[in-house]
């Protein structure tokens, strides 16, 4: 048995949280969602609110990790800092509750869930709900990434680095998704 691994997709306005519970090659989802905060409150007011629903989904489900998206390069760096913002307010809230991070890259993620580096959003989302035995893409799309987060994690939770199948590969990566399609019945 894995622990349980709470995927966050950082934002201020909106921050997707996903938790994943992994045995074997077998994947389940445990709780997921989006905090929202309201773009008419004082930036202050917004992060203090979003620290807040995160302690409490960390107290709630209680994980084992914490996988947070890096953000590597952002146009518009309105953004950049919200997702800064929020990802620093996860850590903390993580750092208090004793829980290891580790952040990845998108691209990083697309190679963990499709096992393809440069695959497009729909794509991890599609893959997101076959790998947790999902009957349909998770919504709001916030959620889904976190869960996409939590589930590349979820490849390395027993890893080592000598490890010749190391997860995220395309061995483990194939028996997921047969398992995944199996439960489908194809």
């Amino acid at each position: 048995m894995f622990g349980l691994v709470l995927g966050i997709d950082p934002g201020v306005s909106r921050c997707g949280y996903g938790a994943v519970r992994r045995e074997g090659a077998q994947l389940e989802a445990v709780g997921a969602g989006v905090i929202r905060t309201p773009g008419s409150d004082t930036l202050p007011n917004r992060l203090a609110s979003l620290e807040e629903e995160l302690g409490r989904v960390v107290s709630e489900l209680g994980p084992d990790a914490l996988a947070v998206e890096r953000v590597l390069f952002q146009a518009n760096t309105r953004t950049a800092m919200s997702v800064g913002q929020a990802s620093g307010l996860a850590l903390a809230v993580a750092a208090r509750a004793g829980i290891p991070v580790t952040h990845y890259s998108p691209n990083e993620v697309k190679l963990a869930v499709v096992g393809y580096g440069g695959a497009e959003k729909h794509q991890v989302q599609t893959m997101v709900a076959r790998l947790l035995g999902l009957h349909e893409v998770p919504r709001p799309p916030d959620a889904a990434d976190a869960l996409a987060l939590a589930i590349c994690h979820a490849w390395r939770l027993d890893a080592t680095p000598d490890e010749p199948d190391a997860p995220g590969t395309a061995p483990r990566l194939s028996a997921a998704i047969q398992t995944a399609l199996a439960k489908e019945g194809r």
